[in-house]
């Protein structure tokens, strides 16, 4: 409850500063405010408790304060036990009866009105999106296969959620020089300098455990033989801008160290915590990897575009060292989150690791509906990239009964069918002629359903 009265205030303070006008005498405007200049306040419906009583008494209020309209939000579902009994949740009769009678007060009043998007104040979902409806993202599993053979056999399976999946393509190319090559396979012993901690849960891909730190200190990866590193993918619980500077050294003795590079973050928004980061470095080979944790840049007030951190400490479930050669930072590149990320140099990956596209083969076609292929396999070793789409899942969390999906923001169809829903469904649900002349607009207030790319 907290959180939404300081979004209202603020929003409140916004509000005002757009509507205004700048005047000599703010005075007289506030006292008598032309209709176009009056500012506008939210209104918030919370946990399905409304009352006929209470939409007077706050319009009443709003006119009396010399307010032009409210943009009417409904927060959550009903509580357990409800605030009031009994409730009136979204998208019931009596719900829309709420609607309507506070359509009617306002135009007693001379106040005009706005509704959201959808339920709550995210963005724009509801339980009639289905998955296939839904925001829809890239994904894709790989598989390493040899040649001079026939391969029948069903391919991974990609990421899937709400039990949606549809395949894109599927090609193969010849499997570049180290690409197989990880942490994930090639066991490392991992040490760090803080006592009592056991971190070879670090280059488990599984791992759920989170490693922390408050001081300097570093984390070691040592390899039996000498290991050629490309780049670093770090897995953190949320948002962590530390895990993302740390400076990254190798050795051949585990004594003497050669600094190779400090990692640098991407620019990103707040919602930074749906994709993880790889970091592509000059390709080095050691057999001994640090990556140091140095306080210094990390301290408050440091951290551009991050959750504040004013006990910054390092947090870190997960760091895989890979020999394949991976475009720098790819998640924010792909648009599978927003982010902005330097240029892919040379030293990362030379001309010679690229794959022409004429190495590429096309087997979309051979690609059977329950994922199984029938491939001759020409001489070498290859890899094969099955690409689908899939839901990314995210919904309008804020709401109650009309939560749902997020809708697929690529589709102007789908985005029509949402605005059907919710905010066209009350000129169908309530009196239409009192609709058209008191719901003026349409608001959308938050965008907190994460990216799509597909």
């Amino acid at each position: 409850m907290k959180t939404v009265l300081i979004r209202a205030i603020i929003l409140v303070i916004a509000l005002q500063a757009c509507h205004y006008q700048p005047s000599p005498d703010l005075t007289a405007i506030f006292n008598h405010p032309p209709e176009s200049t009056r500012p506008w306040v939210f209104s918030y419906w919370i946990q399905a408790a409304v009352s006929k009583e209470g939409i007077t008494a706050d319009l009443e209020a709003m006119k009396e304060a010399g307010i032009g309209g409210a943009y009417l939000f409904t927060i959550r579902g009903a509580d357990n036990p409800p605030l009031i009994d009994p409730p009136f949740e979204q998208l019931t009769p009596e719900w829309w009866d709420m609607v309507e009678f506070a359509f009617s007060e306002a135009g007693r009043l001379g106040l005009k009105l706005a509704m959201h998007a959808c339920d709550g104040f995210t963005t724009a979902g509801g339980p009639w999106i289905t998955p296939e409806m839904s925001m829809q993202k890239v994904v894709w599993a790989e598989l390493s296969i040899n040649g001079n053979q026939r391969y029948h056999n069903t391919l991974p399976q990609p990421e899937t959620r709400e039990g949606y999946y549809q395949d894109i393509a599927l090609f193969a190319y010849p499997t570049p020089a180290g690409a197989e090559f990880n942490t994930s396979h090639i066991i490392p012993e991992v040490t760090a300098s803080v006592k009592d901690v056991d971190p070879q849960y670090l280059c488990d891909p599984e791992n759920k455990k989170v490693f922390r730190c408050n001081d300097s200190c570093w984390i070691q990866y040592a390899f039996k033989a000498p290991f050629t590193c490309r780049n670093i993918y770090i897995r953190t619980n949320g948002l962590n801008y530390p895990s993302h500077r740390l400076i990254i050294e190798s050795s051949d003795d585990g004594i003497r160290f050669n600094r190779i590079c400090r990692l640098e973050p991407p620019r990103h928004g707040w919602q930074d915590y749906e994709a993880d980061i790889t970091h592509s470095i000059s390709p080095t080979t050691a057999r001994y990897f640090r990556l140091v944790y140095d306080k210094k840049g990390s301290e408050p007030g440091s951290e551009d575009l991050d959750a504040a951190r004013w006990n910054p400490a390092l947090k870190i479930m997960g760091i895989t060292l890979s020999g394949k050669a991976v475009i720098h930072q790819y998640e924010g590149k792909n648009g599978s989150i927003w982010r902005v990320s330097k240029r892919t140099d040379a030293d990362q990956i030379p001309d010679s690791l690229f794959m022409p596209l004429d190495k590429i083969i096309n087997l979309t076609h051979k690609l059977k509906p329950n994922g199984t292929l029938v491939w001759d396999v020409p001489p070498g070793k290859w890899t094969l990239l099955r690409i689908g789409n899939t839901s990314t899942g995210k919904t309008n969390y804020i709401g109650g009964r009309g939560k749902g999906l997020e809708c697929d923001k690529f589709n102007p169809e789908i985005v029509r069918y949402q605005f059907d829903q919710w905010f066209g469904r009350a000129f169908k649900e309530t009196d239409p002629v009192l609709a058209r002349e008191v719901l003026k607009v349409f608001h959308v207030d938050s965008w907190e359903c994460g990216s799509q790319n597909w």
